[in-house]
């Protein structure tokens, strides 16, 4: 090698080094993550897209309408799942149950999260709240209502609900359970059966829409189909629906709160890119993201300050029944034998 070549050499080396620096330091902000839902992905995908444009991280979605656990157990330590996300506590609470999760631990998420939304031991987060709410007839004057009152004989043939058994009702049910006892919620669903002006079926959009055709006055539905609804373009089906009712958030006798399910989260235990997961968990209880949520999504979110959509917010404030979400879940196989018992759909 001549004396010249040396120099040409090095510069040559210096040159490739950086740049294998500087493309490992690329490849390492960018990364991606796995997520697992059972809800429709396009319902978050404004919150993903986001996720996206601020940490350069891809999400790569797949949506298992059932058997989440099961699927993640098939797929076993080679499994590319990093967040799992269900839209009930109860399937959450089955994911961990069932050993495909594993816990984490976060300043960020315990300070935006309250305890009674999250795993002391840091195997679940909710992300937001659903609440279970009373529509009623423009025309009734109705501003105040507890869930028991929906066996008042005063509203025999006047109440229209989804299945029993959709897990909606069945987290309501058990939060009956856990607050009244199995034998006073027996007489309920059999006194809420007896006033029904349908058979206990189709979906929550549903009830608005046999409120406005005259079959019923009142029924139980989820607060964020009314934000859909309201929000609908004029004229639609949807917005017809949404305007024939008034949202009134009932309260349980015993505690003077309002029912809440919730969309939540968990890290998959064999979680290739957990780093990357726990920074999508950390993303959607940011202020941006829980905006998105309530404003896309018409969900309650978890993060107190948040700017509601307007539709949502004239709802009034959220008390959320004070009973922690493991607690109602443990009586989720009971209320859907209370269902069966009582033949609530038949």
């Amino acid at each position: 090698m001549t004396h010249s070549q040396r120099p040409l050499m090095r510069t040559t080396c210096l040159l490739a080094a950086t740049g294998a620096m500087l493309f490992g330091s690329q490849a390492f902000a960018v990364g991606e993550v796995s997520l697992y839902t059972t809800r429709e992905p396009g319902l978050i995908q404004p919150l993903l897209d986001d996720f996206n444009q601020q940490t350069g991280i891809k999400v790569n979605t797949v949506f298992v309408k059932d058997g989440l656990a099961e699927r993640v157990k098939a797929e076993g330590d080679k499994s590319p799942a990093d967040v799992l996300m269900t839209v009930d506590i109860g399937n959450l609470l089955d994911l961990v149950e069932q050993g495909v999760t594993q816990p984490v631990k976060s300043q960020v998420l315990e300070s935006a999260i309250p305890a009674n939304l999250r795993s002391d031991k840091g195997d679940w987060y909710a992300l937001s709240l659903r609440d279970r709410v009373l529509y009623v007839d423009k025309d009734q004057k109705i501003t105040e209502f507890t869930y028991e009152e929906l066996a008042d004989p005063k509203w025999k043939g006047k109440v229209c609900i989804r299945s029993g058994q959709h897990p909606y009702n069945t987290a309501l049910i058990a939060a009956m359970i856990a607050h009244d006892g199995a034998e006073a919620t027996e007489q309920w669903l059999r006194g809420v059966k007896a006033n029904l002006a349908r058979k206990a079926t189709g979906g929550d959009r549903e009830v608005a829409r046999d409120i406005l055709g005259g079959i019923c006055d009142i029924g139980i539905a989820n607060a964020y189909y009314v934000g859909r609804m309201k929000n609908s373009p004029e004229g639609s089906d949807a917005r017809q629906w949404g305007d024939a009712i008034n949202v009134v958030r009932p309260t349980f006798k015993q505690s003077g709160g309002t029912h809440v399910n919730v969309t939540g989260a968990a890290v998959a235990r064999h979680a290739p890119n957990a780093n990357n997961a726990l920074k999508l968990l950390e993303y959607l209880v940011s202020d941006q993201a829980q905006s998105l949520y309530a404003k896309a999504n018409y969900e309650y979110p978890v993060k107190a300050g948040v700017e509601l959509d307007p539709v949502v917010a004239s709802f009034g404030t959220l008390t959320a029944d004070s009973l922690s979400l493991p607690e109602i879940a443990r009586y989720r196989k009971q209320a859907s034998e209370l269902v069966d018992k009582v033949g609530f759909n038949d």
